[in-house]
């Protein structure tokens, strides 16, 4: 069963529905906003995407927004609120990974202007590109978080079934990964 069946036969009001509505597949241009989706997906590893989507506003709160100038400056003192924070994840490699990869996302921005302009440079890359890529710049991103990000984003096909209602929609932002 694809996310577009199992998420098309939910309320309207469930996490899932909403999150397969209003945000999968859709192009993000803020770099916070991008950072917030990475964090979600590496959190996500070894859980349900339901529990991530339930406790997304206590991430956007504990991780400052998503905010990556901030995060990339947390302390030792930060890890450990966050390794305290009932609303989150609390798993020590996926807290550093995000604040290491925070101050990747910095160093990409001095270099290429933004965290989408260095994801905008390697638009035509295929999975398998993508998933060496992410792993030689960034921590804790293994295939699917890899893919799975890329995908909710924009940067790779395949978020929505063409029969699905909320493809169309997705088409009309003008994915990334059609900008070839």
């Amino acid at each position: 069963m694809s996310y577009c069946d199992f998420s098309n036969n939910l309320p309207a009001t469930n996490v899932n529905r909403i999150y397969h509505d209003t945000e999968y597949g859709f192009p993000i241009d803020s770099d916070d906003e991008l950072f917030g989706r990475l964090i979600l997906e590496i959190n996500q590893a070894g859980l349900s995407w339901t529990t991530i989507l339930n406790k997304k506003e206590n991430f956007r709160k504990a991780y400052k927004n998503f905010s990556i100038k901030k995060i990339a400056r947390f302390t030792e003192k930060d890890r450990a609120r966050l390794l305290n924070d009932a609303g989150i994840i609390r798993n020590r490699l996926k807290v550093n990974a995000a604040i290491h990869n925070a101050q990747q996302i910095l160093e990409l921005q001095k270099t290429h202007g933004s965290f989408a302009q260095w994801l905008d440079t390697h638009h035509t890359l295929d999975r398998a590109a993508w998933v060496k890529l992410f792993k030689k710049t960034f921590k804790f991103t293994g295939g699917e978080i890899t893919n799975e990000f890329l995908m909710s984003t924009g940067y790779l096909p395949g978020s929505h079934d063409d029969n699905c209602p909320i493809y169309e929609k997705v088409l009309k932002t003008k994915p990334k990964w059609l900008e070839k």
